[in-house]
Formats: C-alpha cells, structure tokens, sequence
C-alpha cells in the first residue's frame, strides 16, 4: 500500500508540473542538501513552525535560485530550484508514512491511506490553482514553491502523527 500512495504522490507531482507547462528538475538533489533538510526537519520536529521557518526553502531551493544571481535564468531554472527541493521532503514524506503506517492496526490505516489520498488531491488543486489564477510563466516557479512546501510541511505532519 505505501507503493500505491508513493505511486500516486509521484503521479501528483508529475500532473502539477504538466499542468504548469513546467519540465521535470533537471537534476537529482545532492548528498549534502538531502543531509541539511534532515538534519534541519529531525532538529526542528517538535515544533514545526520552527521547522517551517529554518528548513522550507533556505536550505536548498533558495541557495539554488542565489547561484543563479542576475543571470535571469528565467522561471524554469527557478522551478527546478523548488522541485529539487520537493523531493527531498517527499522522499522525507514517505519515510514518515510509512513509519506512521507500522504503528497503526488495520482500521486506522485504512483511514490513513485516505487521508493521505485526499491530502495529494487537496495540495495538488491548490498549487495547480496558482496557474488557472495567474496563467502566466511566473506560474511555473510559484508552482513548484507550492508543491515544495506543502509537501515539506505534510512530511513534517506525518512525523507527528507518527509520534503520537
């Protein structure tokens, strides 16, 4: 079952992006932001608001669009910037549900797969709204800084829940 929900957050991602007209990150995330998101987010997982402020974004996605300075890569590059970022907490994402998903019985992880459904289909009409709102290229990076974050403080969630 967390094939099918890891399935279907890749599958989540991949409309969002065709939805912006965006193309896929142009590369993988390194050893070493993968290792600061980690970091950060098991350093910060008591207080997610802590966590939100130090981990989202300054970690990896703004350093990335900083390297390209007034260069004016354009929207594309900064969107890969947030996609590389996105799946550093999706990966993170993942791992938590599936911890989550081993400490539930049978009935609450029924309940859990659909909440997590239901959470893909609310975070990708939420940041696929930012085009049909804008319908411009600045869309693409705001796009990819939606799905970014959002997937950044649902992986954080599911520590908690997981904890609980």
């Amino acid at each position: 079952m967390v094939m099918h929900i890891a399935t279907a957050g890749f599958l989540a991602v991949a409309s969002v992006l065709a939805a912006a007209g965006a193309q896929a990150q142009s590369r993988p995330p390194t050893a070493k932001e993968t290792a600061a998101i980690r970091a950060c987010a098991t350093k910060n997982q008591d207080d997610p608001e802590k966590a939100q402020q130090e981990c989202v974004h300054k970690l990896v996605a703004d350093p990335c669009i900083d390297t390209f300075g007034a260069t004016g890569a354009g929207n594309g590059p900064m969107a890969d910037c947030y996609y590389i970022e996105a799946a550093i907490w999706d990966a993170l994402l993942n791992e938590n549900y599936k911890t989550l998903l081993g400490g539930l019985d049978a009935g609450q992880a029924a309940k859990a797969r659909t909440m997590q459904r239901d959470w893909i289909a609310s975070r990708d009409s939420t940041c696929n709204f930012i085009y049909d709102k804008i319908q411009g290229s600045m869309a693409t990076p705001m796009i990819a800084e939606c799905v970014a974050g959002e997937t950044a403080r649902r992986a954080m969630q599911l520590k908690i829940f997981s904890g609980l």
